[in-house]
């Protein structure tokens, strides 16, 4: 499928078509989505479209894990709806040393390990077939781990009922579509209960006793949190059922930024920062020496999801960066079983503040024009040895807020 940047006019045309407009300070943005190439909330494409048009969502960046597969009907449903897209996508890597020290990066509960983003990657897809394979290993490595869980949990459900059984090619047939995660073994175990058992107090015994007799704390209408308490009990580290990852499950952290780059996209480091309790992991602690961490890797734009973060916290840890000149992008995720809205809020449903959704428009619009730039064959906002020049900010901000309005504007 062509990219429709690729039609876009030339930028001496939208200097002329954008002269004297008054343009809007911010839209709303939703840079990081799942959707169910991976694990969404969302059931399928058509709902995330609506939701956004509903919300007023101008921009919209799908960032699945591993996969590219989301980007046709992500694109095509973007244009279909005037919802500018942004195609980005997620890994998972290990620092090696930062694991021994017992470090924990961007994960509260594994050292060593930490999610990656790439932002705007070129569209279409497409990556070396050297590339493509390590990549295909790595995911192959990660759907074995998938495999020995469901093993695992059919030994645990035998004990209860020989007669039920899950399996690997259905639930990627009913609840996935080339990657299934905990997530969608979760989702299958819950409608295993609910199509055997006809009452939810014996779902819940059912289930209850998969736990080893732990009690269910969950409400069984409540799916979402039925599911998370599903994949807590059974699934993650401690549990009857888990499989610890094979360690070529993951890449290195310089190996994800190549592959990023060589994708066309810029690398960006997804900050958790505080959890529950009010506290950071190792890695994140300071923000001055994660700041020269992340330049040190050739790392120059974050991306937070708000709604697990406070507020006042989440201001001062943006404002910090921003006057570094990072690039700053905002999203929900989505995926985990709770629909929550796509319209961006901190903890507790806290709204951002004007100056919190203008630098999240700004980060949208430097991914936008980086974006209409790699369409045109130039180069964008990263270079080919993975740096970059925060002068440009500025100018790609101009840039891509022009990409955009002339995209949500035109007929």
């Amino acid at each position: 499928m062509k990219n429709f940047l690729s039609g876009f006019p030339a930028l001496n045309v939208l200097h002329k078509e954008m002269n004297g407009q008054k343009l809007p300070d911010w839209r709303e943005v939703n840079g990081h989505i799942h959707t169910p190439y991976s694990f969404s909330a969302f059931s399928d494409m058509d709902s995330i479209f609506r939701m956004a048009k509903e919300e007023n969502i101008s921009v919209l960046g799908i960032n699945d894990f591993y996969v590219a597969d989301g980007y046709d009907a992500f694109h095509m449903g973007c244009l279909e709806n005037r919802i500018f897209p942004l195609f980005n996508i997620e890994f998972i890597g290990l620092l090696e040393e930062e694991q021994k020290k017992g470090i924990r990066i961007n994960d509260p509960n594994n050292p060593g390990r930490i999610y990656f983003c790439g932002k705007g990657l070129d569209y279409p897809f497409s990556l070396g077939w050297l590339t493509k394979r390590e990549l295909n290993n790595v995911i192959s490595e990660s759907q074995n781990q998938i495999k020995a869980m469901i093993i695992k949990l059919n030994e645990l459900i035998g004990k209860e009922d020989p007669d039920l059984k899950l399996s690997y090619e259905t639930i990627k047939k009913d609840f996935a579509h080339d990657l299934v995660r905990e997530r969608h073994i979760a989702k299958a175990l819950r409608i295993m209960a609910v199509r055997k058992f006809d009452t939810p107090e014996r779902q819940i015994d059912f289930l209850e006793k998969l736990y080893g007799g732990k009690k269910s704390k969950a409400v069984f209408e409540n799916t979402s949190s039925l599911e998370n308490e599903i994949r807590s009990n059974l699934l993650k580290s401690g549990g009857p059922a888990f499989v610890e990852e094979n360690e070529k499950s993951f890449l290195e952290l310089k190996k994800i930024i190549k592959i990023i780059i060589k994708a066309g996209g810029i690398p960006c480091y997804p900050v958790l920062l505080d959890d529950a309790s009010g506290k950071f992991t190792e890695f994140e602690n300071d923000p001055e020496k994660l700041y020269k961490s992340l330049v040190s890797l050739g790392v120059e734009c974050i991306e937070l999801i708000p709604c697990r973060n406070d507020l006042k916290i989440l201001n001062d840890f943006v404002d910090f960066f921003n006057r570094k000149g990072f690039v700053i992008t905002f999203g929900t995720e989505h995926n985990t079983p709770e629909m929550i809205p796509l319209v961006v809020t901190a903890k507790n449903s806290a709204p951002l503040d004007d100056k919190l959704k203008k630098i999240s428009w700004e980060g949208a619009c430097v991914i936008a024009a980086h974006q209409y730039l790699r369409a045109d064959g130039r180069q964008g906002y990263v270079l080919p040895d993975g740096k970059h020049s925060i002068d440009q900010k500025r100018e790609l901000i101009d840039l891509g807020q022009m990409v955009i309005e002339h995209f949500l504007n035109s007929k």
